[in-house]
């Protein structure tokens, strides 16, 4: 029987922005919360794990995980590489699905669609792509996960020494050729997403998606990106943070 697990990598040492996780968001939520909740209600049956640092500012995460009654594991703040492996193991997992906690609007529904592939075609990561190929981990979306082996994680330390790949847990296995990928064509309306931003990194990002939330939230995937193709104003805000926080 497989074993596959969700993780979520959270942490409240944000450089761009401190504390991020834990902001107030939407209503009594922040967006730690706020994707928590999304999870649990779509995967019940799966295993969800937050996975943060041992450094103290982060046990309010902890008691976050605790209030929603997930498991936590704490680990390395700067090797979150390690990190994750340390999770796979702890949990016997043999596939881990990667969240990045910043995603407000995470767009759960897809996440089956990757856990299917990797358990059943034999690949060593899967994820979405754009249209130039590149994995939508890479973009500027921030609604998509990535799902990848522990077999495969456990086996990067020992082919590079670069903080880049310890620090960033699929980087290395997408850029080199030697790994199984299973990469998923975006929908085509995600043609023309280039200038579309709802990862959130910076104090800007914050406000814009928090005003955003509450009239999007509900929409499906393709009436969210339909809604902002048609808003010029919020396309040049967008825009803006792109190139100043390129990937």
């Amino acid at each position: 029987m497989t074993r596959t697990g969700i993780v979520i990598q959270a942490r409240k040492g944000s450089t761009r922005l401190p504390n991020k996780m834990v902001l107030p968001f939407y209503k009594d939520l922040n967006v730690l919360d706020i994707v928590i909740d999304k999870l649990k209600k779509q995967y019940a049956d799966t295993l969800i794990v937050l996975a943060t640092t041992i450094n103290s500012i982060d046990d309010e995460l902890v008691e976050i995980a605790k209030k929603h009654n997930i498991d936590c594991y704490r680990g390395s703040e700067n090797n979150v590489l390690s990190r994750f492996i340390e999770v796979g193991e702890k949990y016997n997992l043999e596939y881990l699905v990667r969240v990045c906690a910043d995603n407000p609007f995470l767009d759960v529904a897809h996440i089956q669609v990757l856990i299917d592939k990797i358990e059943t075609e034999n690949f060593d990561y899967v994820s979405y792509k754009n249209s130039q190929g590149v994995p939508t981990i890479k973009t500027h979306l921030g609604l998509f996960t990535e799902a990848v082996t522990l077999s495969t994680l456990k086996t990067i330390p020992d082919k590079t020494n670069k903080s880049i790949y310890f620090e960033h847990v699929t980087n290395y296995v997408y850029e080199h050729d030697n790994y199984k990928l299973g990469l998923i064509c975006l929908p085509k309306y995600f043609d023309k997403t280039e200038n579309i931003r709802l990862t959130l990194d910076t104090q800007d990002d914050f406000d814009l998606e928090k005003m955003l939330f509450p009239k999007l939230q509900y929409y499906v995937t393709k009436d969210l990106i339909d809604y902002i193709k048609s808003a010029p104003k919020l396309l040049a805000k967008m825009q803006e943070q792109i190139i100043q926080n390129t990937k």
